[in-house]
């Protein structure tokens, strides 16, 4: 059952927080802090919860360990060579440590609510000083005194499915490009997926919670809002309300933006949530629905509760309705027990469906998933083959896709200084499509209007035109 952290808990945390603060202020140099977060943009908009936390005890930040007080290590656990990096990073602190004792080392995140992990860092890292869950996150400025006054090893891995706790300070990364969790956890317990044991069962944030976040950013000046979650289609089951709801909510907030989403799960795309899409005008033209494999044998063994058959027929109503949408998607290669026929019926659905892009993985075998455990016959060499013939194929279908885009003028917002070239501008589109452009630097957080000249297999070049 879903626990929401109380009013007294969270006024808790904050007299924690002004007493580490306190403790730091009589520091001869004020502390510094250093927070490196692996993985999803979850894991990003809790990096900034822990930024916005340190901050309000009196750390500031460093891009590097080196020198720092506190280095915090916020992990991801959906693909090994994700724990893989951090174990290294890890193994690298341990210099630091010997030239500063004082140094206090956190490790937190997904990766830490596998018990195999946490074993590992009490036996393999006793330079680490504090392990916390996704569940205690609030919790940090109460875990910092304690390291501050008794310095002793703490490992707090709470269970159970999960918690919300609101009014969490925040360090935003970007100011222009806001992100909004709107729920946590995920109850599809996909085969291959590690997600639901490490984040939790699903649970929804308080509409209004979600609105009051939304337009503060908006007053504030942010141009896109990202509502985050592990699958927002899903949103507020529990409460009686729905995403369509939301995003009809947020679009009606005053003020020049755009809302993207993510993550989508096709067997909650609706036909009624592609309706409001469309109806929607600040909400973005690009669809993300993860496909995962094309064929419907391995749809099945990997507990995705979609067909082939639904997936295709989604795409087609998209189309329909918006017929300007960009259609994105994942895909895992060489999942146990699929077969090369299998493979190109993924290969046949792309053709088919035509994607501006895809995210492409070999399948990472992840301890305490029902996939795990399944016979996966065929060699690493194989499914590096397969690999590269999903990417020359995607490859063709995405220069295809973009040349599309040649001779139109799209509007974009322009984030920042250019992929291809330092005297260019880059932003991107209503697709989410990336665009460099010409134009000047006090452009950056506005939208302009961009006429496509030249289209690659991952970007589009154009001019900004009045």
């Amino acid at each position: 059952m879903t626990e929401i952290i109380t009013a007294e808990e969270m006024s808790r945390q904050r007299e924690f927080t002004e007493k580490v603060a306190r403790l730091n202020s009589q520091r001869e140099q004020p502390p510094v802090a250093h927070v490196h977060t692996f993985g999803c943009q979850q894991n990003v908009s809790d990096g900034e919860k822990i930024k916005g936390m340190l901050s309000g005890m009196g750390y500031g930040f460093s891009d590097s360990p080196e020198g720092a007080d506190i280095v915090i290590f916020n992990t991801c656990a959906v693909r090994g060579n994700a724990e893989d990096r951090v174990f290294g990073n890890l193994g690298a602190l341990k210099h630091e440590k010997r030239r500063n004792p004082d140094i206090i080392i956190g490790v937190c995140g997904c990766m830490v609510q596998q018990e195999h992990v946490v074993k590992k860092i009490k036996r393999s890292f006793p330079h680490v000083d504090l392990v916390f869950g996704t569940n205690a996150l609030h919790t940090l400025p109460e875990l910092i005194f304690g390291q501050l006054t008794e310095r002793k090893r703490s490992f707090y891995v709470p269970g159970g499915d999960g918690v919300i706790a609101e009014g969490i300070p925040l360090k935003r990364e970007n100011s222009l490009k806001v992100s909004i969790p709107i729920m946590y956890g995920c109850n599809n317990f996909c085969s291959y997926c590690i997600v639901p044991y490490v984040r939790g069962r699903e649970r929804s944030r308080a509409f209004s919670d979600i609105i009051a976040e939304a337009k503060a950013a908006v007053d504030s000046g942010a141009k896109e809002l990202l509502l985050l979650g592990q699958n927002v289609n899903s949103y507020g089951k529990e409460l009686g309300s729905s995403f369509s709801e939301l995003l009809r909510a947020v679009n009606a907030i005053p003020g020049e933006f755009k809302i993207c989403y993510m993550s989508s799960h096709p067997k909650d795309a609706t036909r009624e949530l592609i309706d409001t899409i469309a109806e929607c005008e600040k909400v973005t033209r690009h669809f993300h629905l993860p496909v995962q494999s094309g064929s419907t044998r391995i749809l099945k063994e990997m507990n995705r509760h979609y067909t082939r058959e639904d997936y295709l027929k989604i795409t087609e109503y998209i189309r329909e309705k918006i017929p300007d949408a960009a259609l994105t998607s994942d895909i895992i290669v060489g999942f146990p027990g699929e077969t090369y026929e299998d493979f190109c019926e993924t290969l046949s659905l792309i053709r088919e469906v035509k994607f501006d892009s895809l995210f492409t993985f070999v399948y990472s075998p992840r301890k305490g998933t029902k996939a795990y455990d399944l016979p996966d016959p065929i060699p690493e060499e194989e499914k590096g083959k397969w690999f590269r013939e999903l990417l020359s194929v995607q490859g063709e279908i995405g220069r295809n896709m973009y040349e599309k885009y040649v001779g139109r003028t799209l509007r974009v917002l322009c984030e920042g200084t250019g992929r291809t070239k330092d005297s260019l501008l880059t932003g991107r589109t209503e697709q989410d499509v990336i665009v460099d452009f010409d134009g000047d630097e006090r452009l950056i957080g506005q939208f302009v209007s961009v006429k496509i000249e030249q289209a690659f297999d991952w970007i589009l070049v154009g001019k900004s035109v009045e």
